[in-house]
């Protein structure tokens, strides 16, 4: 890559950042808007129970994890040959398609397809954006590079999502859906215009991608991510119906609690960015406790008008410290496949997204109440936790050992960039 100005390096990462935003409009809009879309595609279900047609309708999120499940290693090992740049340029491509046709979808059933599609690219736009930041940003900022790429989707949470909310409410969800799709051919443009052209690994391969998954630490690191992350996406799926049905504020002030939360999310991202690149295990291991604590405080004091906005507030903040660092684990523990290593993650925060919306609506469904999520997310969150501990736990060990049997344990990729 050749050498950039100051301007040339700070318009590409904001070309990047602004995919992330639109990615974070793409996924987290439904949760605003979940009400609106039952009473739009459910509307017998609707009419007999508000909610278990809400419930039902959280299958929009789900089924978008899901997607990103799927997608996030199958384009990182088909496109381990490519130059970054024409790989961000096809992914957005078919984020377009996906979400017009989302907009566009008559019934519920073809809506859900259309997100499947939208969601695919999800994982990759993520790994080759971080990685493409952190190559701009030069050695030893794999955190602050997935910072900057993640740092679009958590300004989207700010000022995005909240605007299209209440667009969606008042001209439409479908209308919401058709501004997405714009941002989405902005930013093709802007990637276009000012991303420098960075080369694929050069020993990259399908199959050296794949091996990633030889390593049992990238599974267990995919699952501290999957589990950990679920107790976010329980509280912040249902975050509507907690604003009015649990708070009893109307449906206008949910746009505002989605702003604290991603004010949250966005100053927990860049803190969590440079905490990884300093020290990762303590940013992990410090960074769980918080999250924990953050949805129990949310549970507990939700009921009262300020009290959901603080909530809201910390567990957003809480959730996305931890993101640049799972981040960089994943790539740390899969060295030479870190296209890979940057997709699971993103495969993983979504298994967490299906199971955080599909547990949150189950208990809600059985009749515990909307705020019953928050304590789901604790549990969940407790899990994460002791799987990260687990995790440093094998790496010490293993390090011991080598060092006693006279062996120099290579350091992962990322950590000799560092």
């Amino acid at each position: 890559m050749s050498p950039l100005t100051p301007s040339q390096r700070w318009s590409a990462l904001l070309a990047l950042a602004l995919g992330g935003f639109a990615i974070g409009l793409t996924e987290f809009v439904a949760m605003g808007l979940l009400p609106d879309i039952a009473r739009s595609l459910l509307p017998t279900l609707y009419a007999r129970s508000t909610s278990q047609a809400v419930a039902h309708a959280g299958w929009m999120i789900s089924v978008y994890a899901l997607g990103v499940v799927i997608g996030a290693p199958l384009f990182a090992a088909l496109t381990a040959r490519l130059p970054r740049k024409k790989i961000l340029l096809g992914l957005l491509v078919i984020f377009i398609l996906g979400t017009a046709a989302s907009a566009a979808a008559p019934t519920f059933g073809l809506v859900l397809a259309a997100r499947f599609v939208a969601a695919l690219p999800h994982g990759a736009y993520f790994g080759a954006a971080g990685l493409v930041a952190a190559s701009i940003m030069g050695p030893g900022s794999h955190g602050k590079g997935f910072a900057v790429s993640l740092g679009g989707l958590t300004v989207a949470n700010v000022v995005g999502v909240p605007a299209i909310t209440h667009i969606g409410q008042t001209a439409g969800w479908r209308v919401a859906y058709l501004i997405i799709a714009v941002i989405f051919v902005l930013t093709l443009f802007a990637v276009l215009a000012t991303v420098p052209s960075v080369a694929a690994h050069p020993n990259g391969s399908a199959r050296s991608e794949l091996r990633a998954f030889r390593a049992p630490q990238v599974w267990l690191v995919a699952g501290i991510a999957s589990i950990g992350f679920g107790g976010f996406f329980a509280i912040d799926s249902y975050i509507a119906p907690v604003t009015t049905h649990v708070a009893g504020l109307s449906a206008s002030t949910v746009p505002w609690v989605l702003v604290a939360v991603g004010l949250g999310m966005t100053i927990g991202n860049a803190a969590g960015g440079w905490a990884s690149d300093r020290d990762l295990r303590r940013a992990m291991l410090a960074g769980f406790p918080a999250f924990i604590v953050s949805m129990v405080v949310f549970a507990l004091v939700a009921h009262w008008t300020a009290g959901l906005f603080l909530g809201a507030f910390l567990v957003g903040a809480a959730s996305l410290f931890l993101g640049p660092a799972m981040q960089s684990r994943l790539i740390q523990v899969a060295p030479g496949a870190q296209m890979m290593g940057a997709a699971v993650n993103q495969s993983a925060m979504n298994i967490a997204n299906s199971l955080g919306a599909l547990l949150g609506g189950m208990v809600i469904a059985g009749g515990l109440g909307y705020v019953a999520p928050s304590w789901v997310g604790v549990g969940l969150g407790l899990i994460g936790f002791a799987l990260a501990g687990v995790s440093f736990a094998l790496e010490s060990s293993a390090r011991r050992t080598a060092t006693a049997a006279g062996e120099t344990t290579p350091l992962p990729e990322s950590a000799e960039a560092r």
